[in-house]
């Protein structure tokens, strides 16, 4: 039997490898996957999403401790940051964390650096409180933001970037789409209560959404979430609900899903509207394997293609789709507190190359469009250079392109309505992630 103190070395040693993983480009999930089979994948995962999150808070105080932070090894380096978080946000005594990373370190086969490790991290248990108040008198290592996206939310959201950074930073809940098919608001949360959790419908998002959506007070295993296997269920933000209704599918309608993946869309499309004809597309084709994987597990049908839908010659057979969804991939600075790599991984200049990819994506799934009908573009991000900004340039050169505009009464509350579109900031009146949503419709003709 291993004794707590080796457990919780071993699980720091790991975490730590997967911050490392992080700080050298992998996403978190790759970066974690790593450790799928290992008994302490919870706690590894808890650590090491945690100390991502706060990195860039954290690794500014470690930095200052050490004489020349570029010497030291990488995973040495993420150690201690990994346990710098557990001594300034875990409920475990720092000393006890000290000890952990001393051991910690010679679980990553650096014994020589655990006389650094230790000193450094004695030195942060005796002065957190003199490094923070030096260090968070700059907003970004205070929030733990890169100062460029910290720049980019001011400039977009000035009277509301407080509470953008301060969202990124919140644990986020989770929320359930209902399939109102199957399963009725009232049962489903008494089916919560007899399993013992609790779970309470979300009634501000608006008569467009309407009552599909329940927060859980506390975040469980989907395997617990009762009727999850027969399809009762579904975990999806709220802010992501809003596409499906936006989108309006009557039966009998071809519908198409242009970056489908990981289908949490299509399905509720097809739970929305079962009699369609509707095609899932996305470029990856691991992830399309996603979308069959929701679809068989909800019992829903579609038709799946691995393509780009700029390549309407690798797919389309020239019939047109009289709705279409593009979810378009973007910055994703509007689901940092469900991924905190994303502080890590993005730079200021990704966002002009996913803006000018999603144009791209734009205009080629507008080509596919039925006279009279409808696209939906959505993306997870709270910047305008990937949201209003591609729509305004997409206008300009579709003289067949309307904009559609949802009554206000029937949106969420606290949505943003802007000149195109609308936008859900993180957080929130209905806690939701942020999103962007503009609807275009095609006129019969070109003038």
């Amino acid at each position: 039997m291993n004794h707590p103190q080796s457990q919780g070395a071993a699980a720091l040693a790991d975490a730590a490898r997967a911050v490392a993983a992080v700080r050298g480009g992998q996403s978190a999930d790759a970066a974690l996957a790593m450790f799928a089979s290992s008994t302490q994948r919870s706690a590894v995962r808890a650590i090491a999403l945690g100390t991502v999150r706060w990195y860039l808070r954290l690794q500014p105080a470690i930095d200052t401790l050490l004489a020349r932070p570029d010497t030291v090894d990488r995973d040495v380096h993420a150690l201690l940051v990994t346990a710098a978080h557990q001594i300034e946000y875990s409920r475990n005594a720092p000393q006890k964390t000290v000890h952990a990373a001393v051991d910690a370190v010679r679980l990553l086969r650096h014994a020589r650096a655990s006389g650094l490790v230790n000193a450094v991290l004695r030195r942060f248990v005796a002065g957190r409180e003199a490094l923070f108040a030096q260090i968070d008198r700059d907003t970004a290592c205070r929030t733990a933001h890169p100062a460029w996206l910290v720049d980019a939310m001011t400039a977009a959201w000035p009277g509301h970037v407080a509470a953008l950074l301060e969202a990124d930073n919140v644990h986020p809940p989770l929320t359930l789409r209902l399939n109102p098919r199957l399963r009725s608001p009232q049962q489903y949360l008494a089916d919560l209560a007899a399993a013992g959790l609790v779970g309470r419908l979300l009634g501000n998002l608006g008569a467009l959404a309407g009552s599909t959506a329940v927060m859980l007070e506390r975040p469980v295993p989907v395997a617990a979430l009762p009727g999850f296997r027969e399809g009762w269920v579904s975990v999806q933000d709220a802010g992501a609900q809003l596409a499906a209704p936006l989108l309006d599918v009557a039966a009998g309608m071809r519908v198409l899903d242009a970056c489908a993946a990981p289908g949490s869309k299509a399905a509720h499309i097809l739970e929305r509207t079962p009699d369609v004809e509707l095609w899932a597309l996305d470029i990856d084709p691991a992830r399309l394997r996603r979308v069959g994987e929701t679809l068989d597990r909800l019992g829903l049908e579609a038709h799946l293609a691995a393509a780009d839908v700029r390549e309407p010659a690798t797919y389309w057979d020239g019939r047109p789709f009289e709705r279409i969804l593009v979810d378009v991939p973007c910055s994703g600075t509007g689901v940092i507190r469900r991924h905190p790599d994303i502080k890590l991984l993005r730079r200021a200049g990704d966002v002009a190359s996913f803006a000018a990819r999603q144009l791209e994506i734009l205009r080629a799934a507008f080509g596919l469009l039925a006279p009279g009908g409808r696209l939906v573009y959505a993306t997870c991000s709270v910047l305008p250079q990937e949201n209003e900004g591609v729509v305004e340039r997409f206008y300009a050169q579709a003289p067949q392109a309307r904009a559609v505009r949802p009554p206000r009464e029937c949106l969420p509350a606290g949505a943003v309505v802007t000149a195109r579109g609308l936008q859900l900031l993180t957080g929130g009146a209905v806690l939701t992630d942020g999103f962007y949503y503009a609807c275009v419709e095609k006129t019969t003709s070109a003038t």
